[in-house]
């Protein structure tokens, strides 16, 4: 069994260096309020609802713009969209390189935005799309023609998708959407939204859900409160929808099948978020451990304290664990798809989410006082990864899912 990395992905991260030092690092130097201790004041309309800035947005658009022209944005897509055709193992490679080097244009933790994208929405599109729905969206999700919102969860349902209560009806050749989504991130800037509703079964049944893409300016289609989160700016609000009618066209995948799409989501982003987050944690450890190295109180440096030393060196053991599970994760997914590794994927993303955490936690508590400040990344890192120990799955669903697959095994022996 070899362990090395591809020679060609190895080739590929200095490439990505290469890149990003030349056209992106110029372009964050030169709107550095959006990323020092300014960061969340800069990016954020407060008087708009705690909006993002256009200003931030189109920063971002121009970086991804840029990353498009070269050959990156679409690195982990089909080269029938333009891709490369990137692996689960290289993107958990890439975005793990990305985040390991700090904050940044080059891969923005608060937008999830980087320039090497991740588009779910684009494999779902390919998976599950009419042709002409992948004529309609593929080339308008790139041109910005068609941004599309994701509404799955609601007030009264989080991880317990199966038992939502938005509803939609047929009659006649249309079908009557009901109901409120939650955390519809997007939706400010949104041309279309993706909402599920049951259009059959029972309340807990994983069929009978049917995902439709809805226009957003579809009579009945209202957004509601924004909801400021831990990170801010904030583009996360309720929507309402009231008798909002939709054609057959607007049926995304099968009727009745619609938790297959969501699937699809939420596998593509965990194991994705699991090496971003393994990445982040190493930066902090490595910075805090740079940071004792440099410090001397009472006339020595800092890193000769145990007390300093051992928090970081088990930090740091936990990150390389992690690092060999992710990358034989993302492997194994390569070979015998998401589905035959779920339990693994769900190891890799609730440990990976809290190692962060930890991480972030033990830079500041590290570097003391000035630990502390906004002029330090480790509250920002700290602040945007606390996200991911609840979505796409909290921590304890992808804990039971770890459970079932364990005494479901042991069941049958």
């Amino acid at each position: 069994m070899d362990f090395d990395l591809p020679s060609d992905l190895v080739a590929y991260l200095g490439e990505l260096d290469e890149f990003i030092e030349a056209e992106i690092a110029p372009l964050e130097a030169e709107n550095i309020e959006y990323f020092d201790h300014r960061r969340e004041h800069a990016r954020t309309d407060w008087d708009n609802d705690g909006l993002p800035r256009p200003e931030w947005e189109a920063l971002l658009v121009e970086m991804m713009r840029r990353a498009d022209a070269a050959g990156h944005l679409r690195y982990a897509l089909p080269e029938v969209v333009g891709g490369r055709g990137g692996s689960n193992l290289d993107m958990a490679v890439i975005r793990e390189h990305l985040a390991a080097r700090g904050l940044g244009l080059h891969n923005d933790l608060q937008n999830e935005t980087s320039v090497v994208g991740n588009f779910p929405f684009i494999l779902m599109m390919l998976a599950k799309g009419t042709e002409a729905q992948q004529a309609e969206f593929i080339d308008g999700a790139f041109n910005r023609t068609h941004l599309v919102a994701f509404g799955l969860t609601e007030p009264g349902h989080g991880s317990d998708a199966t038992f939502l209560d938005t509803k939609a009806v047929r009659r006649g050749g249309s079908w009557v959407i009901n109901g409120t989504k939650r955390f519809n991130t997007g939706m400010h800037r949104a041309t279309h939204d993706m909402v599920f509703a049951r259009t059959g079964g029972a309340a807990g049944d994983a069929d009978g859900i049917t995902c439709f893409i809805v226009p957003t300016a579809t009579a009945g289609v209202k957004i509601g409160t924004y909801w400021w989160t831990f990170n801010m700016p904030t583009d996360h609000p309720d929507v309402h929808f009231t008798d909002v009618v939709v054609g057959e066209d607007a049926v995304f995948g099968e009727v009745g099948r619609g938790l297959e799409l969501a699937n699809i989501f939420v596998h593509e982003n965990r194991i994705r978020q699991a090496a971003s987050s393994l990445g982040a944690a190493q930066y902090c450890i490595d910075e805090a451990a740079r940071y004792a190295t440099e410090r001397q109180p009472f006339g020595r440096p800092l890193w000769k304290n145990q007390a300093i030393q051992f928090p970081l060196a088990e930090l740091h053991t936990e990150a390389a664990m992690l690092r060999a599970l992710i990358r034989q994760t993302a492997w194994r997914m390569d070979r015998h798809g998401a589905l035959e590794v779920t339990s693994e994927v769900s190891m890799c993303n609730y440990r990976a989410n809290r190692l962060v955490c930890n991480a972030a936690d033990q830079a500041m508590q590290t570097c003391g006082g000035m630990g502390y400040t906004r002029h330090l990344p480790f509250e920002h890192i700290y602040r945007h990864h606390r996200r991911y120990r609840i979505t796409e799955g909290s921590e304890e669903i992808q804990i039971r899912r770890v459970a079932g697959v364990k005494f479901g095994q042991q069941a049958k022996r």
